[in-house]
């Protein structure tokens, strides 16, 4: 099965790690992967922030970039859900549209490939210790990927998972967000920093980058001895 990885801009500019892993748990279980470098951003801070037009650019890009792709697989429910939205964003163009749909319908989130299309629950994965997940906004209410991550991580042999309380809650990111009211986004996070604390979790597992930049972000203020890990490296941990 031929695996075309977009890795987002996250990933590729401060979670090269996150994207090693992925490539790494895919071809383990069974993928070829390529990565077309023509690929940049998939236009959602523009998007989010009005500049539609602007947008645009970019995701014409994305598209071309994927075009020859047999599926498309990404690190993050954010991201991911970004290119299902461009079937909406490019209705009545008669070049773009169709191609827009085509792309939308061969695109998956990492776990949500793992699960509904190579049907796997258990990718060989071990981590020692007691962790806790945070289910990121984008990826569960929009994308509707909500049990696959959770039945992955309900077979890494060695963790211990304590449910996260109001887990439904945002951690304050949302993109630009975080930026424009910063003092409410500073109170989100840390009410979801006090939750990671009340299940004494030595592990905050979460499937989207800018959630947990937010999040590893204020545990690090704090001080907190939590250690922040992307689904993708702990299902590449053996």
């Amino acid at each position: 099965m031929k695996v075309s990885l977009f890795a987002t801009c996250l990933v590729d500019m401060f979670q090269s790690n996150v994207g090693k892993a992925t490539v790494e748990v895919l071809e383990r279980l069974g993928c070829e992967i390529d990565f077309p470098k023509n690929q940049v951003c998939c236009g959602q801070p523009a998007y989010n922030s009005g500049y539609v037009k602007e947008s645009k650019e970019a995701m014409k890009r994305m598209i071309e970039a994927f075009e020859g792709s047999e599926y498309v697989v990404s690190p993050s429910g954010s991201c991911a859900y970004m290119f299902h939205e461009y079937p909406a964003i490019f209705k009545g163009d008669p070049v773009w549209g169709p191609k827009a749909e085509a792309l939308a319908e061969k695109t998956y989130e990492l776990t949500q490939f793992i699960v509904d299309v190579l049907k796997v629950e258990d990718v060989g994965a071990k981590l020692q210790g007691k962790a806790t997940y945070h289910t990121s906004c984008h990826m569960t209410r929009l994308l509707g990927v909500k049990d696959a991550p959770l039945k992955l991580l309900s077979h890494v042999k060695g963790l211990d998972y304590t449910e996260l309380p109001n887990k439904h809650n945002c951690c304050g990111f949302g993109g630009t967000f975080s930026v424009k009211m910063a003092q409410i986004s500073e109170q989100m996070v840390d009410e979801k920093v006090q939750h990671i604390e009340e299940t004494e979790a030595e592990y905050i597992i979460g499937a989207d980058g800018g959630c947990l930049m937010n999040i590893g972000g204020r545990i690090n203020r704090k001080g907190k001895p939590i250690k922040v890990m992307h689904i993708a490296e702990v299902l590449n941990s053996l």
